[in-house]
């Protein structure tokens, strides 16, 4: 198990009679391994409540820490204690392998992240992000497309239209005018339609992926905090309150890229 601590950061200076500020207590957070852990066991407590997430992933209080932050004049011995159950990310059905189609999007999100911060430099900011989206969108574009090269082109036009290629692959031969004999489906222009049912496909699976994420982990609500300032400050990212709810933006990220501020 791992523990990862977060600390308000406070000098004696910025509060006063020289006291470090008690108004944002410290938070230790308890990351199981992959054997994991019930929160009951990680936190030494049989109660426990869970404070964000859902089934498949979720952090969790005992039930005396749940609204320490609104009790900043508690005495404490130590900082609020949070548990992070995740075992079930990693277990499912085969489908669950459906999500490296997503995988070539996952490097363009990191691509995000890992901007280097850039204060007072807002333009730069928004330009990095339309090139980012603009990386996204050529992805789907050349997925799509590699899609209807495969299935168009290679398949139902020149393999179906070639009988030696239909009879080395007898599964398109209802497509083939030789092999079928001019069937209905030998037709060029209805085998090309037939064939671009797979390129369909493809996109209707992506905005299927694209929305169950955006559903199940994108809208969950944040943790209740008071609210921070949008200009970038010495804390991390991670810290934030509403660093893990991008409804809003994803939701706009999934229809198209936008023109920089928008």
């Amino acid at each position: 198990m791992e523990r990862v601590q977060e600390h308000a950061v406070t000098t004696e200076a910025d509060s006063p009679a020289g006291r470090p500020d008690q108004t944002e207590p410290a938070l230790e957070l308890l990351v199981h391994g992959v054997g994991g852990t019930t929160p009951e066991e990680m936190l030494g407590d049989p109660r426990t409540v869970r404070v964000t997430g859902d089934d498949t992933a979720a952090v969790f209080r005992r039930a005396t820490d749940v609204d320490a932050e609104s009790r900043p004049a508690d005495q404490r011995t130590g900082p609020i204690r949070e548990a992070y159950v995740w075992c079930n990310l990693t277990s499912g059905n085969g489908t669950r392998a459906l999500w490296l189609l997503l995988l070539p999007f996952m490097v363009v999100n990191l691509a995000h992240w890992m901007r280097p911060t850039a204060r007072g430099r807002r333009r730069t900011v928004r330009f990095y992000g339309l090139l980012v989206r603009l990386a996204g969108l050529t992805l789907t574009v050349l997925l799509v497309a590699a899609a209807c090269e495969v299935a168009l082109d290679l398949a139902a036009w020149q393999c179906a239209g070639t009988r030696a290629c239909a009879d080395q692959h007898t599964w398109l031969g209802f497509l083939s005018p030789t092999v079928s004999h001019d069937s209905w489906w030998s037709r060029p222009g209805r085998r090309l339609a037939l064939a671009a049912l797979v390129p369909t496909a493809l996109t209707v699976l992506l905005w299927y992926l694209s929305r169950r994420t955006w559903s199940a982990y994108e809208s969950q609500q944040p943790m209740n905090r008071r609210p921070e300032p949008e200009d970038e400050t010495g804390h991390s990212s991670l810290g934030r309150p509403g660093f893990w709810y991008g409804r809003r933006l994803v939701a706009r990220l999934r229809a198209a890229p936008r023109r920089p501020g928008s």
